[in-house]
């Protein structure tokens, strides 16, 4: 039996792409893609779509989702908090609302740690660098990782240095899971100081000594972050080059 809600934050007022929860992507609004994939994962008990915006709302009860009505939150953890704070599950996820290519077992793999090991409150997932350019671009985050495959930091930057030799640069992922106690104690902490520098709020949780699960898979996504970030999905999908992913190397 599951004990895990999902929770797709989104808002409608994108500095970037103003409504983009509701653009459409080869005639679907973005955001149903994400909820359909979220449904098809086996190890969810309940997805639910939060949002502060009645727009967002009223389209997400047309496709059959579940919907709830949140306040004004500062970032999409707050508003995932809110949801968590209604509801009894004791694993809560965090689904970007911006990744349509999502995969179910993208979201298995955030739970899986916390599944097998008691004493990780936090998961999230990396994937291997394959183009160069993004190596340097500080929108693509970057995290170095313990050989147990726990974090040790994340950063815009390029990390690690590579002064002496080479080795595989990992990107951050941006889904997260949590033990539900451990998100609402982190949603009630001011931002940290790293968090403040670097605008990452998984370092809030490094600040604290928290031990957050990354795990290894091969992801093919993209994350619609613009306007023209819709046409190179769409190609995606009408090509049916569907992303796939696949586990690797994990303690868990």
């Amino acid at each position: 039996m599951t004990d895990v809600l999902a929770v797709i934050p989104a808002r409608y007022g994108s500095t970037r792409f103003p409504g983009k929860p509701l653009a459409a992507i080869c005639g679907k609004p973005l955001i149903q893609h994400v909820w359909e994939a979220a449904i098809r994962c086996r190890v969810l008990s309940r997805v639910v779509i939060a949002t502060d915006d009645e727009r967002i709302c009223e389209v997400a009860h047309a496709f059959g989702a579940e919907c709830v009505m949140t306040g004004e939150c500062a970032s999409g953890t707050d508003r995932v908090a809110e949801v968590a704070r209604r509801s009894a599950e004791s694993l809560v996820l965090n689904i970007q609302g911006d990744e349509p290519l999502l995969q179910p077992e993208w979201l298995e793999a955030l739970v899986e740690p916390l599944r097998s090991n008691p004493s990780i409150p936090m998961s999230t997932l990396r994937t291997s660098i394959r183009n160069p350019y993004e190596l340097d671009d500080p929108n693509v985050v970057k995290v170095v990782c313990r050989p147990d495959s726990t974090a040790l930091y994340f950063s815009r930057a390029r990390i690690p240095h590579q002064h002496k030799g080479s080795c595989e640069t990992y990107k951050h992922v941006g889904l997260y899971g949590y033990r539900r106690e451990f998100l609402l104690h982190l949603a009630a902490l001011p931002p940290s100081p790293l968090e403040l520098i670097e605008s990452l709020e998984q370092l809030r949780a490094l600040e604290t000594g928290a031990t957050i699960a990354v795990p290894i898979h091969e992801i093919d996504g993209i994350a619609v972050d613009r306007p023209e970030d819709v046409a190179r999905v769409e190609a995606v999908m009408t090509a049916g080059a569907n992303p796939h992913s696949r586990k690797e190397g994990s303690p868990w």
